[in-house]
């Protein structure tokens, strides 16, 4: 009882607090100006102290109905590293006769100088308008005279003919929220579902409002003046308003796929349109008639029937070549090698594959449309594959606006293999990194689809050997060999191709604070069949200490872990390894002159629940050399935040025992 009353006496006060603070832009005080660091989160680079978001709906005997978004913002900047805060970009649509429009208002900068409260407005220089692709804009605004200590508002106006799309509302940020709010006023003629991210529950106010609309009909009669008459219809607004306060900046953790998945945000499914004395038209739809409608648009399916542009080099390369495989391997290759993309995302064309295929270069679309219509061509069962990028949020409900990319699937025998010709690095069967999220909508040729995972299973190996010598005066010497397979290899390749073996030196050098690398090679690096192996040498004067009589040196040198990546004590969101992996190490030390082996780490055998990883550790002496053997393997690509306690404990364990001291001793 007391729990509930006190769950009560909270909930109270938070919607008192809520109505009890006047949020309206133009009201700064010298208080907030004074204010050096957030209350809740000191070392947060600055705080959004309010925002209000409001969609409806507003009708025009021209128009009908249209969707208008007004929104003001109110931003505290602590530091420097605020300022990025200071800025906005609104994303909005501009597709020729089809647009939406954005108008800024009230947009000022407020400084305290000398005791008083400057105010300054955005100018026209202060905003911009960035071409995103050929159906986006960004309309950019840059606040003047920023400072730290300074406080930003601004309103914007979104004003949109596609009343069907209502845009997301975000409630958390990358900074502390103080307070959020966010209204819909829906006509009762619309239904709409809504959908919530986050781990935070708003508070959801009900209400309605009488609204009319009134018709002006003009009648012309043969000598006499033009009749007018008005006729009005009544409806009602049904209106929600959702409310949070006191929301923490949202911190990205390690191993997390996009941060924006986990964020508090809204966004709204329309369900149905019910015009009076008309039918309900009913927008619920299944992936399937997504996949439908993408692939029957001409940029992308009216893409894949085009041919002729490529049919006589395709001819000539698979001259003589009857094997599927050998030609889905010619034809991937020559796109690769061929085609070069222009880092546009999309899973419709720009430009249309012809025109890419004569420039080469274009966006994924084009690029990965046209590989499909070639091994088509070839006889290959080959089909596109929408995907959601890493980049881009996971989808709350079906949508076209879910997908953002596309690339290949081809049937051979009893497997598929995806395909992506955009990155020189990738290979069939490996994909870009940014493409490997969850799970992709194949759609085949009579415009069935079906879902296909775009997570890897298979385990990419790391496999490293190192021989080394300690000096006596601690100075550990030694060469290194280290093999990288399957996304390895791929990380490995877009990441040292094209670099020379100075740059490449200098990058381990980088990777691996205090170490020297010289005599620098790579093996298979451009033989995509096989993994990669790179060589080097290698010394370091800082892997060991050397106390009295006795050096202690770190058994795996410098490729042990010392820090948990997984620092909090709970966790909200899913550790995401992007693969599967295993990494292997075989590690001989020699003894230094004049010293003996004292003692070694004892060996450790580690297994999580659920085969989640394991690892496993041993170190044997052999005369005056020391042999560590070690072995870690991450068995799946994501894992579930239930099972974060399990990690962190044994992340710990397999840190501590990494760092376990060998202690050598001076011979007597």
């Amino acid at each position: 009882m007391k729990k509930y009353l006190f769950s009560f006496f909270l909930l109270v006060t938070c919607s008192a607090a809520m109505q009890g603070q006047n949020y309206e832009l133009g009201e700064v005080t010298k208080q907030e100006l004074e204010e050096k660091s957030h209350p809740k989160d000191p070392s947060a680079p600055a705080a959004v102290l309010f925002s209000k978001g409001e969609t409806y709906m507003s009708y025009s005997e021209r128009d009908g109905f249209i969707l208008i978004t007004e929104v003001d913002m109110k931003v505290k900047i602590y530091n420097k590293d605020g300022y990025i805060w200071a800025n906005k970009n609104i994303p909005y649509y501009d597709a020729g006769s089809e647009k939406e429009s954005v108008d800024i208002s009230k947009a000022f900068t407020y400084n305290l100088e000398g005791g008083s409260i400057k105010k300054t407005k955005l100018k026209g220089e202060g905003e911009f308008t960035e071409e995103v692709n050929k159906n986006w804009r960004l309309r950019k605004i840059v606040m003047p005279d920023v400072k730290e200590g300074s406080i930003v508002e601004y309103r914007y106006k979104i004003v949109s003919p596609f009343i069907t799309v209502f845009p997301e509302w975000k409630f958390q940020h990358g900074i502390p929220v103080n307070y959020s709010a966010y209204t819909t006023r829906i006509p009762e003629y619309f239904g709409y579902t809504p959908n919530f991210r986050g781990y935070f529950t708003p508070k959801v106010t009900k209400s309605t409002k009488s609204q009319s609309i009134t018709f002006t009909d003009k009648q012309r009669v043969e000598n006499r003046p033009s009749e007018i008459s008005t006729s009005k219809i009544d409806y009602i607004d049904n209106i929600i308003k959702y409310e949070m306060q006191d929301l923490p900046g949202l911190k990205d953790e390690a191993f997390v796929n996009n941060i924006e998945n986990y964020a508090a945000s809204i966004e709204h499914e329309v369900t149905y349109v019910k015009y009076p004395n008309s039918p309900i038209k009913s927008f619920s739809s299944t992936w399937e008639d997504v996949a439908k409608t993408i692939y029957d648009n001409e940029d992308f399916g009216g893409q894949l029937k085009r041919t002729g542009y490529f049919e006589d080099d395709i001819n000539a390369l698979l001259s003589g070549i009857s094997s599927p495989e050998q030609k889905v391997s010619i034809i991937y290759y020559y796109v690769r090698e061929r085609m070069n993309w222009n880092g546009n995302y999309g899973y419709l064309c720009d430009a249309g594959v012809k025109k890419a295929y004569t420039e080469k270069t274009g966006n994924d679309a084009e690029i990965n449309l046209m590989l499909t219509a070639m091994l088509r061509y070839a006889n290959i069962d080959a089909n596109p594959v929408l995907v959601t990028t890493r980049s881009a949020k996971t989808a709350l409900f079906p949508s076209r606006t879910a997908f953002n990319y596309v690339v290949t699937a081809v049937n051979l025998g009893d497997k598929t293999v995806v395909l992506d010709a955009t990155s020189k690095s990738a290979v069939p069967g490996i994909l870009p990194i940014r493409a490997l999220n969850w799970a992709g909508r194949l759609i085949k040729q009579d415009g069935i689809s079906i879902p296909i995972p775009m997570v890897p299973s298979q385990h990419s190996k790391e496999a490293s050997v190192l021989t080394a010598t300690v000096a006596s005066d601690g100075q550990v010497t030694g060469k290194a060999q280290r093999q990288y397979e399957y996304y390895n290899a791929y990380i490995f390749r877009e990441t040292f191709s094209g670099m020379s073996k100075e740059s490449c030196m200098e990058k381990i050098e980088k990777a691996f604070a205090g170490l020297e690398v010289g005599a620098y090679a790579t093996q298979e690096d451009k033989d995509f069949t096989k993994p990669v192996v790179e060589e080097y040498e290698f010394n370091h004067n800082g892997m060991d200490d050397v106390i009295g009589d006795k050096m202690y040196i770190r058994p795996m040198l410098y490729l042990g872990e010392t820090e948990n990546p997984f620092k909090q004590e709970k966790r909200e969101y899913p550790v995401d390894f992007i693969f599967p992996r295993q990494e292997k190490f075989i590690i001989t030390l020699k003894c230094p002159e004049g010293y003996h082996v004292e003692s070694v780490p004892a060996g450790i055998s580690l297994a999580m629940e659920e085969k989640i990883g394991s690892f496993k550790y041993n170190i044997v002496q052999l005369q005056d050399q020391v042999q560590v053997r070690a072995m870690v393997e991450l068995n799946y690509a994501t894992v579930s935040q239930d099972y974060y306690t399990t990690l962190k404990d044994f992340f710990d364990k397999m840190i501590e025992k990494q760092n376990e001291k060998i202690v050598f001793a001076k011979n007597n």
